[in-house]
């Protein structure tokens, strides 16, 4: 009984002991922490886009700097696995975790290049490329040199590349399709540098804002034209990118994607009431109703 006593003491003993700690490859901790920096490198560069802190240029490096990290963490994950499969040391979540984080900050760059092979290289896109609505207030934001729209060129690339990218024509007044425009643009949260709403003395409404890009928040300049056409009107529009020459289809998106929401908003909305008819106040009973004379 008291042999029996002791084993089991000397088995409990045994288990609250530590286990000696198995070695963790440096390798597969290099990879996580070469994630972990790539991450930090690009949330950095996106501050400083978004913020206007630095030149676009300096932010651009630095997201170049968090990809070339992302692209080691990948190569000493793989390195990682193959010391871990052959000495038997620990560090595969690490490495996993290096693996996940270069990965997941590539993939989006991935996808842009695939764009960028598919799509011509513009980066200015009108409804209007023979007469395209023109910066005003916005032309002193814009670097020199790109106020203007790039030319036959560019239209041409433009025609093939979205042939759906074409003025918009509505069955209502100017004047219900600037405000409907206007509250559209509002709605995205566009910085609006300029309104001139149409009036007798000035056919055409213009809206001037600027769009931020969902992720780096680059800045794209809009402009909006609302121009009589018969009894309705005619709606056009212009993005263009401040910086680079492609815009990976974002413009051409963003003209589409708000053409179609104001055809939506002026679709939806109540139609005017028409003026009923004046009617001749009615005769006094009684009193004959006067004749117009007839002429011969």
């Amino acid at each position: 009984m008291g042999g029996a006593q002791t084993d089991l003491r000397g088995i409990v003993e045994m288990a609250r002991r530590p286990f000696p700690n198995q070695p963790v490859s440096r390798v597969a901790v290099w990879s996580s922490r070469l994630g972990l920096f790539a991450i930090a490198v690009a949330a950095i560069s996106v501050i400083i886009v978004r913020s206007g802190l630095l030149e676009i240029l300096p932010a651009l490096a630095t997201f170049a700097a968090s990809l070339v990290f992302a692209g080691l963490a990948i190569l000493f994950a793989f390195a990682a696995f193959v010391v871990i499969w052959r000495q038997g040391t620990g560090g595969l979540g690490r490495a996993l975790l290096g693996l996940f984080l270069g990965l997941a900050l590539l993939a989006y760059p991935a996808y842009l290049g695939t764009r960028a092979m598919r799509l011509p290289a513009i980066a200015d896109v009108s409804t209007d490329t023979t007469n395209p609505p023109r910066f005003d207030v916005l032309a002193r934001l814009r670097p020199r040199g790109r106020t203007d729209y790039p030319g036959a060129a560019a239209a041409a690339l433009q025609r093939k590349a979205y042939p759906d990218v074409a003025p918009l024509d509505l069955e209502v007044p100017t004047k219900v399709a600037y405000d409907a425009a206007l509250a559209l643009v509002t709605k995205r949260k566009w910085y609006i540098g300029d309104t001139r709403p149409p009036t007798p003395a000035r056919r055409d409404g213009v809206i001037e804002a600027v769009a931020r890009t969902p992720i780096m928040g680059f800045r794209d300049d809009v402009v909006i034209r609302i121009s009589p056409l018969g009894q309705g009107t005619r709606v056009d529009m212009r993005s263009a990118s401040r910086f680079g020459d492609h815009d990976l289809g974002s413009n051409a998106s963003r003209i589409r994607s708000m053409l179609e929401d104001i055809d939506g908003v002026v679709s939806s909305a109540p139609e005017p009431r028409q003026q009923q008819e004046k009617k001749a106040p009615p005769t006094k009973k009684g009193q004959p109703e006067k004749r117009q004379p007839t002429k011969r």
